[in-house]
Order: C-alpha cells, then sequence, then structure tokens
C-alpha cells in the first residue's frame, strides 16, 4: 500500500496554493526577500496541519540568505503526538523565481517533491549541482561524455537532425560552456535567467520544446527534478558542484564526494508525488500552461503522481 494516498495528495496541494496566495499581494514588489518570506511562513504552517510525520530533506534559502525551510525541519501533525502517522520527505522551493514574482514577469511557482521517508537523498551543504536533463531515456552515459555526443545520441533516438534540437542553459558565466558546445555541436540553444524548475520539466515532457537541459544550477531543484524524471521516465545525471572555496570544504567534511555522478533514481529512490502551483503563470508545454494567482485567489497547479500528470484550478 502506498504512505501517499490520494488525501494526502491533495493536502500537500492545498498547501502549495496556500504558498501561492500568500506571495500574491508581493508580485511587482521589488522585493524578493519579502516574496520568499511570505512563501516559507505560509508553507510552514500549512505543512504542520498535514497528517504526517514529515521531514524537510532538501530545502532552499541558505545559499542566498533567504528564509527557508531549513534542512531536518520535521513537519506534520505527527510532531509531539504518539500517533502512527505516514512518513514522508519533502525536496521543497518555496518560491521557485523569486526574482520573476518580485518584477511582476511570470516563471515563478511554489513547487515540492513528496516521497516516502529515506527515498530522497540529503544533499547535506551543496547549494549547487551540474545537471543533465532530458525526456528520452538513458540520454547520455556521463556528465564527462562531450555534448555533442550526447546530442548525436539524442538525434539518432528522436529521429531528428541536430538542428532542430533545443538545449536549454541556464544564462550564468559558470554555464558558458555548454551553451558553447550544444551551439557547436548545431543544436538550438535557449539562455533562460531564472526558472530552472521549469525548464528542467519541460525537458523532461515528451513532445514539448525542450530535449535537454544542461548546466550548473540550484541543489533543491535537482532533486524535485529527479522526482519528477522518475515518475515521467526520463533521464537525470547529477553531482555536486560547488562554486565556492567555502561550499567545497563543507561537502569534505560532510563527506560527500563532488567527483561522483548521481542517477536519476539515486536521487529519488522511489515513487514520489510532485506538485507545482503558479504564483505568476508558467508555461510548462503539452498543455499545462497555468494562469497567475487570480485577484479572487484561484491557484492553478500542475501534479504528477501514479496517475500522471494534471493540471486544475484552484
Amino acid at each position: 500500500m502506498t504512505v501517499i494516498t490520494p488525501a494526502l495528495e491533495q493536502a500537500f496541494v492545498d498547501a502549495t496554493r496556500v504558498a501561492a496566495r500568500a506571495v500574491h499581494p508581493l508580485v511587482g514588489s521589488g522585493d524578493k526577500d519579502a516574496v520568499d518570506d511570505a512563501a516559507v511562513v505560509a508553507l510552514r504552517g500549512a505543512l504542520d496541519g498535514i497528517a504526517v510525520d514529515g521531514r524537510v530533506v532538501v530545502g532552499e534559502g541558505e545559499k542566498d540568505a533567504a528564509p527557508m525551510l531549513f534542512v531536518g525541519e520535521r513537519f506534520g501533525s505527527a510532531v509531539g503526538s504518539a500517533a502512527s502517522l505516514p512518513a514522508v520527505d519533502i525536496a521543497v522551493d518555496p518560491v521557485d523565481g523569486t526574482r520573476s514574482a518580485a518584477a511582476g514577469v511570470p516563471g515563478a511557482i511554489v513547487v515540492l517533491a513528496v516521497a516516502p521517508r529515506g527515498s530522497l537523498l540529503d544533499l547535506g551543504p551543496a547549494y549547487y549541482l551540474q545537471k543533465l536533463v532530458s525526456w528520452v531515456p538513458d540520454a547520455a552515459r556521463s556528465l564527462d561524455e562531450p555534448v555533442a555526443v550526447t546530442l548525436e545520441r539524442l538525434s539518432v533516438r528522436t529521429g531528428r537532425p541536430l538542428s532542430e534540437l533545443t538545449v536549454a542553459v541556464q544564462d550564468r558565466p559558470r554555464n558558458a560552456r555548454f551553451a558553447q558546445d550544444a551551439a557547436a555541436a548545431g543544436a538550438r540553444v535557449e539562455l533562460f535567467a531564472d526558472g530552472d524548475v521549469e525548464r528542467a520539466f519541460r525537458a523532461l515532457l515528451p513532445g514539448g520544446d525542450i530535449d535537454l537541459l544542461l548546466g550548473i544550477g540550484g541543489a533543491p531543484e535537482g532533486v524535485i527534478t529527479a522526482a519528477a524524471a522518475r515518475m515521467l521516465g526520463g533521464t537525470m545525471l547529477a553531482r555536486f558542484a560547488p562554486q565556492s572555496a567555502a561550499e567545497g570544504e563543507r561537502l569534505l567534511a560532510a563527506s560527500l564526494d563532488a567527483s561522483r555522478t548521481y542517477e536519476r533514481d539515486e536521487l529519488c529512490a522511489a515513487d514520489a508525488f510532485v506538485v507545482i502551483s503558479s504564483v505568476t503563470g508558467i508555461d510548462l508545454g503539452e498543455g499545462a500552461l497555468l494562469s497567475p494567482v487570480s485577484a479572487a485567489g484561484r491557484v492553478h497547479t500542475w501534479t504528477l503522481g501514479a496517475d500522471g500528470t494534471t493540471v486544475s484550478p484552484g
């Protein structure tokens, strides 16, 4: 019997919607920290009301000095109770795209993945991961293989020429080589400023407009993406990519190997439930167009679980 019942799925959907509504008055405010704070406070309160023994395994906030749901934080009505309730872990980003929300532009979402206890990889003090994501199964053998080799494989698997393959790369100096290599191989490159989760999910949906996501981005978003990749049957490879000497030292102190590549099912070792609630609007492709939170507080949500994907208004 699954730990994550339909009733629990709905409870997590409702929690993300509470957070999205809390952020709505701050959309366009120019204050990304206030956006994050509102989401964290609202989401924490909503999670505490869910009938689970919950634990945050992957959180967000510390790397950019923002408010956060911290790693190891417990939530749910089992906390302080003798009741035996389902034990679950979550990977969460209270707002992916705080800059987008603060600027009042599309791309801000509340996103979390929930899975049975112990099945989501604890990233410890890691802030950044190098990631490769694709809807094509077994799209890559290694993070060290040349981008051109990966793209040639995708071309064969999809039956499309390189010029019709699209590679998404977050527009950061640390990712310049990935964009250059993809362009040199003949693929189209889509550079994006923010919205790591949005692009990763678009890369996982077959028939979408992105075939491959490459580069170094947030670690929490990586575990959430792995949960989606597992449920959709896509490819994900990742490894720690410290961006400072201090981060590297923290990984070393935690006995985490920055040279090791993690495969999808090492990042998420059991079937999960993933939910995205839109704050400022997002287009995941394949008909998954989520509107911004309405003036009346209606929140559009995309979910992924054992029964596939759904899009629903709140």
